[in-house]
């Protein structure tokens, strides 16, 4: 009988092992997926500020002189007109020549932001293309020549020229790409880097445009260029838009 007894009893245990497992896996089945629904305010306006490296740069710098104002307006979640406007003067110094270029400048464009925010941030990781277009001047301070009459200094004199170009006018296209971060409440900081393509310009007496206001430096006419800036910005909310944002998580029924 006893031996029954334990028989009995370890059927028993079975079974409610059995059991528990059961409930426990159809309380799991029970689990469904359930969408979690977000909505937060996105913020839409002008956005204004100027590159802090122009001003530094003239700050520090005895052969240039320069100032660059930014914006953007934000068209949907993602997509911004941007532009800027500046004006720059640059004098190179070369070992035959010294020449000062002056004007100013205008791009213009979109951006892509490629940066996923969460809830009402409003940070970027973008890139952008503008078209750009400089109206400037050049003049030709002095230059160096090499003269077989005079004997000193190896044949070489300099000569105080003072002649300027003017009307000089360029276009070029520039892909840009950046971030910026806001840093306090509508506040922003950032950087880009740009690389640029010369489509036309202008020359006058074929004395070649050794430098170009938001282009900057030809190399030699080789059609390309870069530069970078350094920027801060206001932004100033014109109207809000909501954004949703769907996330998907397990509940147990």
């Amino acid at each position: 009988m006893k031996t029954q007894h334990m028989y009995v009893s370890t059927i028993r245990s079975v079974i409610l092992m059995l059991l528990v497992s059961t409930m426990a896996f159809a309380q799991e089945e029970e689990k469904k997926t359930i969408n979690d629904t977000l909505v937060f305010k996105q913020k839409y306006g002008l956005r204004v500020g100027t590159d802090l490296s122009k001003l530094a740069r003239t700050f520090f710098s005895d052969n240039y002189t320069g100032f660059e104002l930014v914006g953007d307006y934000r068209l949907t979640n993602r997509i911004y007109i941007a532009g800027e406007l500046g004006n720059e003067e640059r004098t190179l110094e070369y070992e035959v020549l010294n020449n000062t270029t002056k004007g100013s400048y205008f791009k213009a464009g979109v951006d892509m932001n490629f940066y996923e925010n969460w809830l009402d941030m409003e940070n970027m990781i973008y890139g952008g293309f503008r078209i750009g277009a400089s109206t400037f001047s050049q003049t030709l301070n002095n230059y160096t020549v090499y003269d077989i009459n005079h004997q000193y200094w190896g044949g070489r004199h300099s000569v105080e020229e003072g002649e300027e170009f003017s009307g000089l006018t360029a276009l070029w296209a520039e892909l840009q790409v950046g971030m910026k971060a806001e840093i306090f409440n509508n506040f922003f900081a950032g950087f880009n880097l740009q690389l640029k393509v010369l489509i036309s310009e202008k020359e006058i007496d074929n004395y070649e445009n050794l430098y170009i206001p938001g282009y900057n430096r030809t190399y030699d006419s080789s059609g390309f260029g870069g530069g970078f800036g350094f920027n801060v910005s206001y932004l100033v909310p014109i109207f809000k838009k909501d954004k949703i944002v769907i996330q998907e998580k397990e509940v147990e029924e």
